[in-house]
């Protein structure tokens, strides 16, 4: 992505997401709004769409794992532009998961739109770890 507006925002949102999905989930909630959708899978299977903020959030907290260590600087990342105005972003890497030596793979799926206010804000979010 040529952009520099967009990929200004793609990297703020990107190092807040994470910084803070790694520190403190319960704290992710300004990001996504009722329409917003989670979609959270951990293997095979497909994961149980949560739609709104406090089944998002209530889904992120109650993860099955403590710690949660993404390596940002090693992050792949693909973006486009989606209709209104919208950025689509591919995110693929490794994270640590509650200390453990090795990492696992993981690939995210995030659709940014603003809201009336011009707040950027997570509409889709698909998660899935790679094992």
């Amino acid at each position: 992505m040529d952009n520099p507006q967009v990929q200004g925002v793609v990297s703020q949102f990107l190092e807040h997401y994470y910084t803070t999905l790694d520190t403190d989930r319960s704290r992710l909630g300004p990001l996504y709004r009722e329409n917003s959708t989670l979609t959270f899978s951990g293997g095979k299977e497909p994961g149980t769409p949560q739609t709104g903020t406090t089944e998002i959030v209530k889904k992120l907290v109650e993860l099955p794992f403590q710690k949660l260590e993404h390596n940002l600087k090693e992050l792949r990342i693909d973006v486009q532009l989606s209709p209104n105005n919208g950025i689509l972003i591919l995110v693929t890497g490794d994270l640590k998961v509650d200390g453990g030596d090795y990492p696992l793979p993981f690939s995210q799926i995030f659709q940014l739109f603003q809201d009336p206010a011009g707040q950027w804000f997570l509409f889709n979010d698909i998660f899935r770890l790679l094992i």
